[in-house]
């Protein structure tokens, strides 16, 4: 079985974020990167699906030189080679297009990313590869079997899980519980140092997103404490100071 794995490459999530130039640009000074979590869960379940079955694993990252570092952690957790379009990732639907234009020649029985990424948070990648794939897209996959070319999985839906059973190919977005994440030991960080890591020129696309500015969120009030007993301030104060009810 060959599967593709896409793999973001964003802040760790204790970074503290800051932008510059007019709050136009992401300030990247002193910040962490890591492999997206939810890759992270798709990679580690295709690895073990790969030792289950067979087959290759490839991870594709779509970003510039910064990001090879963390392709090749990805390697080292199991990946067997690594494919880097060199272009920034300026919105899903480019990232999408950069996705589906490799994948639609290259034969992959299954395409796993994660449910979204935890920069941006749109979740949308996986349904519009799908979808310019011609492909099923399954999101959010938290349990994936592969028996020959049917494929069995568990979903999370409103109120409760969905079941699953389709044929091969299609588009996996991974969360939680799917599979724990693998640490690379020094075996697989020794081997990564050998394993081929592709970089190709983008394909065309239309930018179909211009940024404007980021803005950081409100920072956090004061914390008004209220006796258990007194309801009617309680209620009072979410009404007209939080306006949530």
């Amino acid at each position: 079985m060959k599967i593709l794995v896409c793999i973001t490459h964003v802040p760790d999530t204790t970074a503290k974020i800051s932008f510059k130039d007019d709050n136009t640009k992401f300030n990247s000074d002193g910040v962490q990167f890591i492999i997206g979590p939810y890759d992270d869960y798709a990679l580690a379940r295709a690895v073990e699906l790969k030792e289950a079955t067979g087959g290759t694993v490839t991870v594709l990252n779509v970003g510039g030189a910064e990001t090879e570092p963390t392709i090749r952690k990805a390697l080292a957790i199991g990946a067997d080679d690594a494919i880097r379009i060199d272009a920034e990732p300026t919105d899903s639907f480019f990232v999408a297009e950069q996705i589906a234009n490799h994948a639609k020649d290259a034969g992959y029985d299954l395409i796993m990313m994660g449910r979204e990424s935890i920069d941006f948070n749109g979740g949308m990648v996986h349904g519009m590869v799908g979808e310019l794939l011609g492909l099923p897209a399954i999101s959010p996959v938290m349990k994936l079997d592969i028996e020959g070319q049917t494929a069995k999985l568990a979903r999370e839906i409103e109120g409760g899980k969905e079941y699953l059973e389709l044929e091969l190919p299609f588009i996996a977005g991974c969360q939680e519980p799917i599979a724990e994440w693998k640490i690379p030991n020094m075996r697989g960080i020794m081997s990564a140092r050998s394993k081929k890591l592709e970089v190709v020129a983008p394909s065309d696309s239309s930018e179909a997103v211009k940024l404007q500015k980021y803005e950081l969120p409100p920072a956090k009030g004061d914390v008004k404490m209220i006796d258990a007993d007194n309801v009617e301030e309680l209620v009072k104060l979410l009404k007209n100071e939080a306006k949530v009810i």
